[in-house]
């Protein structure tokens, strides 16, 4: 394939998680010309904002008319097909949890779609909100309990937003196309995996989820703040650091010149 002839030309590819590594491995790149440079986002400025972002969540969650004693299940995203907000919607429907809401957070083509269907569920506690501007995300984040993306096909390469998440030490339900799955989610520990497109998985998953006491759900947001951790800016940065320095040695190394054998006499 000519794209393997392309990544053949590169002394260094920086993979951003596993199923990036795994393709460059596909394409003939080998391991000492892979470097670990992750997916990031202001780490810093998302835990730092945690401490207001709690009340003015609660706050937030007031104004929208969510119940005081409800969980809340969060979708954060544009609400466009490959991210499917529906599989979501009828999920929660199909789980019938015991004081939980449903909230969406942001706009797109679906949003109407959406609003019919939650409307004619007859179900009293799904909520939405506009799109929230980066500086507002905290709170928005703040004010789930559990976040769910659902992405399904090959566009959903990463899904920032659970970096983003993952700040706010909240778990974290991903489908298996979201592409920072194997990096950022371990089941049971900081949240789970759904296969793509099965929404009876994923009515299981939130009725798992749900099932567990505060505590336990608090346990999974804490494993996951640390564990995001390794995938910052500091860690990126390092990871270019890296290959430079592994190929600096290389070079060096072709351009010294060779030792001539000793002669016999």
């Amino acid at each position: 394939q000519w794209i393997t002839q392309i990544y053949q030309k590169f002394d260094a590819c920086l993979y951003v998680g596993q199923a990036n590594r795994e393709y460059f491995r596909y394409h003939g790149v080998g391991d000492e010309r892979l470097f670990f440079s992750p997916h990031a986002i202001d780490n810093e400025r998302f835990m730092a904002q945690a401490k207001t972002a709690e009340p003015e969540a609660r706050l937030w969650k007031q104004t929208l008319g969510i119940p005081k004693d409800h969980r809340v299940i969060l979708f954060a995203g544009k609400l466009i097909p490959k991210k499917r907000p529906l599989d979501l919607l009828q999920a929660f429907l199909d789980a019938n949890l015991s004081k939980v809401s449903l909230l969406f957070v942001g706009a797109g083509e679906l949003e109407d779609n959406l609003r019919q269907q939650a409307q004619e569920s007859g179900h009293p506690h799904i909520y939405f909100a506009p799109f929230q501007n980066q500086s507002q995300m905290p709170r928005a984040y703040a004010a789930g309990d559990v976040m769910v993306l659902p992405s399904y096909g090959s566009g959903e390469t990463w899904g920032l937003a659970v970096n983003e998440m993952m700040c706010l030490a909240r778990p974290v339900i991903v489908s298996s196309h979201v592409g920072c799955a194997e990096d950022l989610v371990k089941p049971e520990k900081n949240g789970l995996i759904f296969p793509a497109g099965n929404v009876d998985a994923l009515t299981d998953c939130l009725k798992s989820a749900f099932g567990c006491h505060r505590h336990h759900l608090a346990k999974w947001g804490s494993y996951g703040q640390k564990l995001i951790q390794r995938y910052s800016y500091l860690h990126a940065t390092q990871g270019l650091l890296d290959a430079l320095s592994a190929n600096a040695a290389f070079y060096s190394a072709q351009t010294q010149p060779k030792a001539l054998a000793e002669l016999p006499s």
